[in-house]
C-alpha cells in the first residue's frame, strides 16, 4: 500500500471489535486497513481475565446490558450468539472452560484470543498500521480520508472501534467522541462502569477491613447482583459492587445484604437455642470476623441475646440485610473495566451500526452506549457489533 491510497474500508482501533470487524469485512473481499494508536493489538483482551481472558458468557442477551435504549443490541447480539463465537475458537484449537454464572476462559492465554483476531485478519488480507497517532479524519466527496504517521488513506466506509476512556494506561483515550460530535453525533456522557466504590468518612470503619470479602446481594438503582464483595481501603470492590456500580449515580445509596442465606427471625431462634450467645459471636459464625465486629459495634447490641427484646433483634436483622453505604464517588476510568454511555444508539442503525446521515460511517464496540454486565458480556458486544458491521459493509 503507497502513502496515499484507496481501500474499501478503514477501521480505527485494534481491540476486540476493531479486529473482528476487519477480519470479517477482510474475508467478504473488502480491501481493509485498520490503525491504531498502540504499538501492539489487542492490549485489552491481553490483559482480561487476569490473562484467560473471559471471551464472552453462555447466556448473553440483551437483558444483560445498559443503554439508553435497552432493546438496541438485540439485534446485533441474536445474529452473532457466544455458540457463534465458540465454533471460530473451536476452528484455531483455543481449549476453554466455563467458570461461575457462565463465564468463559481460555484454558491457555488471552493471547490464544489475540493470536486468533490476527490470524482472521490474515485471512482475509487486512493491512494493520500500529504504533502512530492519527493525525486527521475527514470526510468529502463521500470518501473517508484518514492520515496517520506521514501516510494518508481514503475509504467509502470508516468503522470507530476506539472503545471508550476506561484504563488509559492502556491508551484508551475519548478519540470516538470526539469523532461522534464531529459528525454530528450524539453522545451519552461517558461514565466509569464496572468500577470499585470509594466511601468516605461516615464509613471510614469499614474502610479498616481492607481485603475482607464476603457474599453478599448489592443493589444500586436497578441492580441487583448476588456475588462477592471485597472491602479496600478506599471503599468497596468485588464483583458485586463492580456490578452495581453501573447503575449507580452520584448521591444515591449502595446496599448489601451480609446475610442473604439468613431467613427472617434467625436472631430470634438463635437467641432460643443459644441463649448466651452474643450478636458478634451470631455473625461470625456466617461472616469473616473482623467484619462480624464491626457490623455489631456498628449495630450496637451488646451482652447476650437472652437480654435482648425480639424488636431490636429485628431490627438488627433489617440492618444486615439492607446495609445502607453512601458511595462519595469511583475509582474512575484509570480503574474501570469499561466506560457507560457513549455514541448515541439513537444515531446508529441497530442492524448495522451505521450511522443515520453520514453514510459509510459506523461506530462498534464499547464506543457505543451499550455496557455489559461482568462476566465476558462486553466482549460478546464486540464480536457481535462488529459482525454486524463488518458484514453490512457494501
Amino acid at each position: 500500500m503507497t502513502q496515499t491510497d484507496d481501500v474499501d474500508a478503514i477501521v480505527l482501533g485494534a481491540g476486540a471489535a476493531g479486529l473482528m470487524c476487519a477480519a470479517v469485512a477482510g474475508q467478504r473481499g473488502k480491501r481493509v486497513l485498520l490503525i491504531d494508536h498502540a504499538d501492539q493489538p489487542g492490549k485489552k483482551i491481553l490483559i482480561s481475565g487476569g490473562g484467560r481472558c473471559n471471551f464472552t458468557n453462555i447466556g448473553a442477551g440483551p437483558e444483560h446490558f445498559l443503554s439508553a435504549n435497552p432493546h438496541f443490541a438485540r439485534s446485533a447480539l441474536a445474529r452473532y450468539r457466544p455458540a457463534d463465537f465458540l465454533e471460530l475458537i473451536a476452528r484455531h484449537g483455543i481449549a476453554w472452560h466455563e467458570k461461575t454464572l457462565g463465564q468463559l476462559f481460555c484454558d491457555g492465554s488471552a493471547r490464544q484470543i489475540v493470536a486468533m483476531l490476527l490470524d482472521e485478519c490474515a485471512r482475509g488480507q487486512v493491512e494493520i498500521a500500529l504504533g502512530q497517532p492519527i493525525a486527521a479524519v475527514d470526510h468529502a466527496d463521500a470518501r473517508f480520508r484518514v492520515s496517520w504517521g506521514g501516510r494518508t488513506a481514503q475509504a467509502r466506509a470508516l468503522i470507530v472501534a476506539t472503545g471508550g476512556p476506561s484504563i488509559p494506561k492502556m491508551g484508551a483515550t475519548g478519540f470516538a467522541y470526539e469523532l461522534a460530535r464531529r459528525f454530528r453525533l450524539k453522545v451519552v456522557e461517558p461514565r466509569p462502569a464496572l468500577v470499585p466504590l470509594t466511601l468516605g468518612q461516615d464509613d471510614l470503619l469499614f474502610r479498616t477491613l481492607s481485603g475482607v470479602a464476603t457474599p453478599v446481594i448489592a443493589r444500586a438503582g436497578k441492580g441487583v447482583f448476588r456475588e462477592a464483595a471485597l472491602i479496600t481501603h478506599r471503599g468497596l470492590s468485588g464483583p458485586a459492587i463492580l456490578q452495581v456500580s453501573s447503575y449507580w449515580r452520584h448521591g444515591e445509596s449502595v446496599t448489601l445484604d451480609f446475610l442473604p442465606d439468613r431467613a427472617a427471625g434467625w436472631l430470634r431462634e438463635t437467641k432460643r437455642t443459644q441463649p448466651r450467645t452474643t450478636l458478634t459471636k451470631s455473625l461470625a459464625g456466617a461472616l469473616p470476623e473482623r467484619l462480624a465486629v464491626v457490623l455489631a459495634e456498628r449495630i450496637g447490641l451488646a451482652g447476650e441475646l437472652a437480654n435482648l427484646p425480639d424488636a431490636k433483634l429485628a431490627a438488627a436483622e433489617q440492618a444486615l440485610a439492607a446495609w445502607r453505604f453512601m458511595p462519595n464517588g469511583t475509582e474512575g476510568f484509570a480503574k474501570a473495566e469499561v466506560t457507560a454511555g457513549g455514541v448515541s444508539t439513537a444515531d446508529l442503525s441497530s442492524q448495522s451500526l451505521a450511522a443515520r446521515g453520514v453514510p459509510g460511517l459506523h461506530v462498534i464496540g464499547e464506543a457505543v452506549d451499550v455496557t455489559g454486565w461482568l462476566g465476558g458480556y462486553n466482549f460478546q458486544w464486540a464480536w457481535a457489533s462488529a459482525q454486524a458491521a463488518g458484514q453490512a459493509l457494501d
